[in-house]
């Protein structure tokens, strides 16, 4: 389907029409799982989950917003990647707690993941180091969450953030380094003490 369907659909959504959200479900599960299979495939991933368990999440999440003030697909995708950087960051802090004896109690999609907690540390120190890039250049922020979190191809984030592909990419770069210093950072820091 023609991303301008999708982007008519949203609006048909936003506007109150349910029979857009049932026209939309199939498509939307569908991206939502090339998405996250596209994330959890990366050797870079903070965790180890099932994609249809992150979809699922992310997916009742979206649908349930009873106003949903969707502009277009990209924006729409964009926001499912933020919802899948709060899921994967929740289950990190989730797992940190309850491996210190937390006692945090299960939730029914701790069933369906398969986390990996060795790396639950990593997910926090990126999730804090990207909330601090966003005070900073909040473009960069989305660019790394939308290529990052989403699984968005170069091309996808430049036509959702109405910039060039050439600007995506030394964006990218310098988000990068930038997030690579300040987990350095938190990681010298926690090995210290401080």
């Amino acid at each position: 389907m023609p991303a301008e369907e999708v982007t008519r659909l949203l609006w048909e959504w936003k506007n109150g029409n349910q029979a857009a959200v049932d026209a939309l479900t199939p498509i939307v599960y569908s991206e939502l799982r090339r998405l996250a299979a596209s994330y959890l495939r990366d050797e870079r991933a903070a965790a180890t989950l099932q994609p249809t368990a992150l979809v699922h999440e992310a997916y009742l999440r979206l649908v349930a917003q009873s106003m949903p003030d969707w502009e277009s697909r990209s924006h729409f995708f964009g926001v499912a990647a933020q919802l899948m950087r709060q899921i994967l960051v929740d289950h990190a802090r989730k797992n940190k707690s309850q491996k210190r004896g937390g006692g945090a109690a299960k939730v029914s999609l701790e069933d369906a993941l398969g986390f990996a907690p060795e790396r639950s540390d990593s997910m926090i120190a990126l999730d804090v180091a990207l909330s601090e890039l966003a005070k900073i250049d909040p473009r960069q922020a989305e660019v790394i969450e939308m290529r990052f979190f989403g699984g968005f191809s170069v091309e996808e984030t430049a036509q959702a953030l109405g910039i060039s592909v050439a600007t995506i990419g030394r964006e990218q770069r310098m988000a990068e380094a930038w997030l690579h210093r300040q987990m350095q950072r938190g990681e010298r820091e926690a090995a210290s003490g401080a």
